[in-house]
């Protein structure tokens, strides 16, 4: 395979090696079409068009962020960190903050958790507060679990805690709900959450007006084109990474590298074109192929998770934009370079031939650690990872590689953008709406009709009180037949939960309400 399909930026020291992949020069060839064409709506997309005709919205966070560097709300973010990690801004009981809640689900926790793993480590909330240059302790609750908030519980100090809610819509129930905990908890323990809260939403969100009617310490205001899962470029990124001592604009500057390197036309010159090409050579452009992630790097643990969100959300799509039924997609797992080798790669070595793998590799060791025979422990590391890719391709299983020369905010930022941007153009590809999320809507809308039910069930129950029964009678009784399933984990849940009496008796459970 030719060295033409293993670009580097000198300036970026951010590299691409797709040679490990089963495609020809025909195959690129017989793609330039379909990106000249694909091309024409990344400019699209930068120019200001409507790219998400389901909501009739732009998609401009391409381009925001170049702005948002030199922005009064850059500046005004970057302040109120500085002035919190001062002690010129203070808690309710004028104690100084000393750690920060992030009250989020999906784009608005993941992007976040990544940039603190990445940048600050897995142990940044146990170093002290000189070691951390009084940034704050960062903390995220991103679901709807009351484990989740129990758990947090256990290392909060309630009068030295920033609260930080994130929600660009303002109604995202789970971060709702945490909200409506939160505040409860601090009342209840004679603490003003007001003074020790900022949101991020948009303009004249639910969010927003609770946040003015309560007098929160802090309103941002965030843009209605950007996406949750493509707003980590953002203050959406900004705010949490700004109060944990992060170089935002070092980030936000390698994610503008990386925009300019990915706007060449040719497929050879892009590295994000060429990350497309071979997601959609490999896959017959139909999602044949799952997507494998493998960082060799620890505090790179959670850019799976992140490129979930990001690639299966944003391809993950039942219709096309003329309406067609499709059906398309890319599955995404991974794991840690090193551990991966004890967990996963006997079935990617042995098993179904059914995916691709991306090496990620941080050529520069945090610490030099010599071992017998006058190797390295990164020497090991990057030994495991050829020794695997090698391997692999034996076996004859395709494999790309990234090649970063040093973690930094900076690269993160390149990392980001440079699959914001290779999802952005596979989506035009394939010809689909990369920037809305029906299947997403479709689960909130069944959920809140389980809640209603649960409503109508115990509404029922505690009419006819005391009643006892199955499931299934206590559903029928509810008028919820057809429902018995539902009906069933409603009833165990609250018997659990100490709500209703059960016994299990003849191989079923009977409930109980008096």
């Amino acid at each position: 395979m030719s060295s033409k399909y293993n670009l580097y930026c000198p300036e970026c020291r951010f590299g691409l090696n797709v040679n490990g992949m089963k495609f020809n020069d025909a195959d690129i060839e017989n793609l330039k079409p379909a990106f000249v064409r694909a091309h024409s709506g990344m400019q699209a997309i930068e120019a200001g068009e409507i790219k998400n005709p389901d909501e009739n919205r732009k998609v401009t966070h391409f381009t925001d962020r170049k702005n948002y560097l030199d922005s009064d709300l850059f500046k005004s973010v970057k302040a109120f960190a500085d002035q919190i990690a001062a002690g010129e801004i203070n808690s309710s009981t004028g104690k100084k903050f000393t750690q920060a809640v992030i009250n989020g689900i999906g784009g608005s926790a993941l992007g976040p958790q990544l940039m603190q793993f990445a940048v600050n480590g897995p142990y940044w909330n146990e170093l002290s507060d000189a070691q951390r240059h009084g940034y704050l302790k960062i903390y995220f609750l991103d679901n709807t679990d009351p484990a989740g908030v129990e758990d947090l519980m256990q290392v909060m100090d309630l009068e030295t805690t920033l609260v930080v809610t994130i929600s660009k819509s303002g109604g995202t129930q789970e971060t709702k709900n945490n909200l409506d905990a939160l505040e409860d908890i601090f009342a209840a323990a004679g603490v003003d959450i007001a003074k020790q809260s900022a949101v991020i939403t948009m303009l004249n969100s639910a969010l927003y007006k609770h946040a003015e009617e309560k007098g929160y310490l802090r309103i941002f205001e965030m843009a209605e084109s950007i996406g949750g899962r493509t707003s980590e470029t953002s203050i959406v990124g900004h705010l949490p990474a700004a109060l944990a001592g992060i170089d935002f604009g070092a980030f936000l500057r390698g994610a503008c590298m990386m925009d300019e390197w990915t706007r060449q036309p040719e497929i050879l010159d892009n590295p994000s074109y060429l990350l497309a090409a071979m997601w959609y050579i490999a896959g017959n452009g139909r999602g044949d192929r799952n997507m494998v992630i493998v960082p060799y790097s620890d505090r790179l643990i959670l850019l799976s998770r992140y490129l979930q969100q990001l690639v299966m959300e944003s391809l993950g799509k039942e219709l096309d934009l003329d309406g067609k039924k499709v059906n398309q997609g890319l599955n995404v797992f991974g794991n840690k370079g090193g551990t991966d080798a004890h967990a996963f790669i006997q079935q990617l070595n042995d098993g179904r031939d059914d995916f691709f793998v991306t090496f990620i590799e941080v050529l520069k060791n945090a610490r030099k650690i010599n071992l017998q025979g006058g190797v390295t422990m990164g020497d090991y590391l990057h030994g495991f990872l050829e020794g695997l890719s090698a391997a692999l391709q034996s076996k004859g299983r395709q494999v790309i590689r990234i090649t970063i020369e040093e973690l930094t905010p900076a690269t993160l930022g390149m990392l980001i953008a440079l699959y914001e941007r290779a999802v952005a153009v596979y989506a035009e590809l394939i010809h689909i709406n990369a920037f809305h999320q029906p299947g997403v809507q479709a689960y909130k809308l069944a959920a809140k009709g389980v809640l209603a039910q649960r409503k109508e069930l115990f509404a029922a129950l505690n009419a006819l009180k005391p009643v006892k029964g199955s499931a299934a009678e206590l559903a029928a009784k509810a008028n919820l037949s057809g429902a018995e399933e539902v009906v069933a984990g409603l009833l165990a849940k609250a018997a659990v939960n100490g709500e209703v009496g059960r016994e299990f008796i003849n191989g079923q459970w009977i409930y109980e309400v008096k």
